[in-house]
C-alpha cells in the first residue's frame, strides 16, 4: 500500500536507481535490527547499537588504511563489536545495571571512542576492492542485501530451530522460570548481547563500504531505527514476542517511509518526529492489547 502511495505520489520512487539504494540502505538498518530483535525479545534494550556500527566502519577503515589486509581489518572489527556486546551482557548480568542505562552509558562511552581514535575526522582512500563490495550485484540483487538474506536465514535458524532461541523467548517471558528451567542465564545474556554488537558490527562494515569512506558520525540514530523495526514487526518490549520476519518487514517499511520522505520533499526533522511517533505508537498499542487481554 506503501509502495503503490510512494509510486503515484512521486515521480522517482520506481527507478531502478532508487530502489538500488533503498534496498542497501535496508539492509545495512535491517543487519542491525537483527541483533536488536534478540535482545528485545529477551526483555532487553540494546542503545549502544548505533555507536557500534559507527566504531566498527572507522576501525576497519583506520586499519585498511595503515595497510593491514581487507579481511583481517574486518574480521577484528567485527570480533571487537562482539566483544562490545558482551560487556554489555555482563555488566546487564553480573553488574546487575539496568539494560537501558548499561547500554546507554556503552553508546557515549564508544561514541567518544570513535572520535578519539579518529580524531573526529573522516578516513578516505580504501582499499578498491573493499569499496566495490557495496556496489557488486549477484544474481541481479545488490551484495549488501544479500548478506542481509544470510544473516535473516541465520536468525530465524537461531531463534526457531534451536535451543538457544527458546532459551531467549523463555527468558523474555520470566527470568525466574528460566532459571528453574535449568538455563543458563549468564551464557545466554553473554550470547544475546553478543549477537546484538556482532549484527552492529557487521553493519559498520557495510556501512562503510557504501559510503566509501570511515565516517565518525556514521550510526547515528540507527539504534532508533532498530527499535522502531521491531515494535512495528510485532516485538514487544515487554519481552517475550517477536519474530525476525517480522522484523524483515518493519525495516522495510521504515527504510521505505524514510525513502518517501525525501522524494516527496519532508523536511528531515519531520521523519525524525514521525519516527519517534511510531515507535511510541506502537508500544501503545501492544500495552494497550495485553491490557485488555487480562
Amino acid at each position: 500500500m506503501l509502495s503503490v502511495f510512494l509510486t503515484v505520489t512521486t515521480r522517482g520512487f520506481l527507478t531502478g536507481n532508487n530502489l538500488s539504494n533503498l534496498v542497501r540502505q535496508t539492509a545495512i538498518n535491517g543487519v542491525v535490527a537483527l541483533g536488536m530483535t534478540l535482545v528485545i525479545i529477551a526483555g532487553g534494550i540494546d542503545l549502544s547499537v548505533g555507536s557500534v556500527v559507527g566504531f566498527a566502519g572507522i576501525l576497519a577503515a583506520l586499519l585498511m588504511k595503515n595497510g593491514v589486509p581487507v579481511a583481517i581489518a574486518v574480521l577484528v572489527s567485527i570480533a571487537i563489536s562482539f566483544l562490545i556486546g558482551i560487556i554489555n551482557g555482563f555488566m546487564v548480568h553480573d553488574g546487575r545495571i539496568p539494560p537501558f542505562i548499561a547500554t546507554l552509558g556503552s553508546m557515549a562511552i564508544v561514541r567518544g571512542a570513535i572520535m578519539l581514535i579518529s580524531n573526529a575526522r573522516m578516513i578516505a582512500g580504501l582499499p578498491k576492492p573493499f569499496l566495490d563490495f557495496a556496489q557488486t550485484t549477484v544474481l541481479g540483487m545488490p551484495s549488501l542485501f544479500l548478506v542481509w538474506f544470510l544473516l535473516v536465514l541465520f536468525a530465524i535458524f537461531l531463534t526457531q530451530k534451536t535451543p538457544f532461541g527458546r532459551n531467549v523467548y523463555t527468558m523474555g517471558s520470566s527470568i525466574e522460570v528460566a532459571r528453574l528451567s535449568g538455563i543458563n542465564i549468564r551464557f545466554t545474556t553473554y550470547m544475546i548481547y553478543g549477537l546484538s554488537g556482532l549484527m552492529a558490527g557487521i553493519a559498520g562494515i557495510l556501512m562503510t563500504s557504501r559510503l566509501a569512506n570511515g565516517i565518525p558520525t556514521g550510526g547515528q540514530g540507527y539504534e532508533m531505527d532498530a527499535i522502531a523495526s521491531c515494535v512495528i514487526g510485532g516485538a514487544s518490549l515487554s519481552g517475550a514476542e517477536g519474530t525476525i520476519l517480522g522484523t524483515v518487514m518493519g525495516a522495510i517499511i521504515i527504510a521505505t517511509l524514510r525513502n518517501g520522505g525525501n522524494l516527496l520533499g519532508i523536511d528531515p526533522f519531520i521523519l525524525q518526529i514521525a519516527n519517534g511517533v511510531i515507535i511510541v505508537a506502537a508500544v501503545y498499542i501492544d500495552q494497550y492489547r495485553k491490557a485488555h487481554q487480562k
